[in-house]
Order: structure tokens, then sequence, then C-alpha cells
């Protein structure tokens, strides 16, 4: 039997995996419990942060292929500890419209750190600190 760090480990790769591939509907809210909560600190993207609620985190899911043609996440390293995950990851977004000073085409990275909070193997809290590269 495993333990529940690796059990939990696991939803959050299956989750990053998800995400990577721009997954929407049910293959994406199957990772989260109804009432999650994603808080982004704030970042050169989001200058104020935010917090969203599961259904805006599925809204914003469902405008990822308008915005980029691909993403790949990179981990460098997970920790898992009781009902907390911990992900140090690069991303890197190739872009299906211009933003910024970036060409449609071109790539924007960012390097994150991930802390999620598992509850019942569901995604209850999301903390994201973003640190995106200058574009």
């Amino acid at each position: 039997m495993r333990s529940v760090e690796a059990e939990n480990l696991c939803v959050v790769r299956e989750y990053i995996a998800a995400v990577e591939s721009a997954a929407t509907g049910n293959a994406l809210a199957r990772f989260y419990a109804p009432d999650a909560v994603q808080i982004e600190l704030p970042n050169r993207l989001n200058p104020n942060g935010g917090r969203s609620s599961r259904d805006t985190l599925l809204k914003r899911a469902e405008q990822v292929p308008t915005l980029l043609k691909s993403q790949r996440y990179t981990v460098h390293s997970e920790l898992a500890k009781g009902t907390v995950v911990a992900i140090e990851a690069t991303w890197e977004g190739v872009l299906a419209i211009p933003f910024g000073s970036v060409p449609a085409g071109a790539s924007m990275r960012a390097h994150f750190a991930i802390f999620f909070e598992l509850q019942s193997g569901k995604i209850h809290r999301q903390r994201n600190y973003d640190c995106f590269e200058p574009w």
C-alpha cells in the first residue's frame, strides 16, 4: 500500500500533465475539490496576485488553446509531507497570439514554486509563486 505522500504526489504529477496538455472540463475538474482555491502571489503577469475558485480555474483553462500553442513544465524538485506537495518547475509556453513584446510563435518562460494542499486525493488549496522571465 502506498503512503498518503506517494498518493498525493501522484495526483499532483497527473495534474501537471493535464494542465500541460491543456485539459478542460471533467479531465481537469477531477483534480479539484469542489471548494478548491488557487492563490497566485503577485508577479509580473499578475501584479496584484489573485484568488481563483474551482469554477474560475476551469473557465480559464478553456482559454488556454487560444493563448498558447503549447506549454511544458519541467519539474526540478518535488516534496511531499502529509497532505502538502511542493513542486519547483520551469514553465515554457509557445504563444498562439502576441503578448507584450513577444510575438506569436515565440516562447515565454517562468519559474514556479507551487504548494498544493490535498484532501481525499483532490487539490483543496494551491499557492503559486510565479517568476516570469523578462518579455
